[in-house]
Formats: structure tokens, C-alpha cells, sequence
């Protein structure tokens, strides 16, 4: 199993992110899938949440109205769209298939 994520960087507060998962060696097509993150000395925050089919999506509070969970099961990838992001430290944002993560792709709001 293996779970890349890719597209964060450094964004003015108000820009915009796309990240993305490319997931391998499992059948994608057939689960639920997260996304999570966490700053430095902080604990993991659950971000959303999208089911098998891409129908059925839940958010934190946090991001609701924001931030846009996808997936496209043709191209085993996991997406997640960031606007209007607001000015905090660093994060890692993670996908998740159940415990397991991948490397995580660094987020940096700041001006």
C-alpha cells in the first residue's frame, strides 16, 4: 500500500491549494478516504472525509464551506481543494486509508 501526497507549498492568506493522493496497492475504488493534518506540537485534526463513491462528503468545522474533498477512482487519486486559506503556522496535511497515511505534503499560510 502506498499513498503519495503532493501540491502543498507556501500561499498568501486568502490563496487557494490543490492537494493530491495518489494511492497503489489497494482497491481505492472501494473505500473511504480522509484527510488529515497536523502542525508542530500539535495532535493529528481530522479535516474531511469522502466516501467510495465521491457522494457522500463530511468537514471539520475548521474548513467547512472552504475547503472541497474529491476523488477520481479512474485515476486512484485523492484530492483536496484549499480557498480562502487563513493565515496559520505549518502543517502536514495527510491522506488516510483507515491507520494508514502517507508521507504528507507540507502546507505554509503566511504573508
Amino acid at each position: 500500500v502506498q499513498l503519495v501526497e503532493s501540491g502543498g507549498g507556501l500561499v498568501q492568506p486568502g490563496g487557494s491549494l490543490r492537494l493530491s493522493c495518489a494511492a497503489s496497492g489497494f482497491d481505492f475504488s472501494r473505500y473511504f478516504m480522509n484527510w488529515v493534518r497536523q502542525a508542530p506540537g500539535k495532535g493529528r485534526e481530522w479535516v474531511s472525509r469522502i466516501d467510495k463513491g465521491g457522494g457522500d462528503t463530511m468537514y471539520a468545522d475548521s474548513v467547512k464551506g472552504r475547503f472541497t474533498i474529491s476523488r477520481d477512482n479512474a485515476k486512484n487519486t485523492l484530492y483536496l481543494q484549499m480557498n480562502s486559506l487563513k493565515p496559520v503556522k505549518t502543517a502536514v496535511y495527510y491522506c488516510m486509508w483507515g491507520d494508514i497515511r502517507g508521507q504528507g505534503t507540507q502546507v505554509t499560510v503566511s504573508s
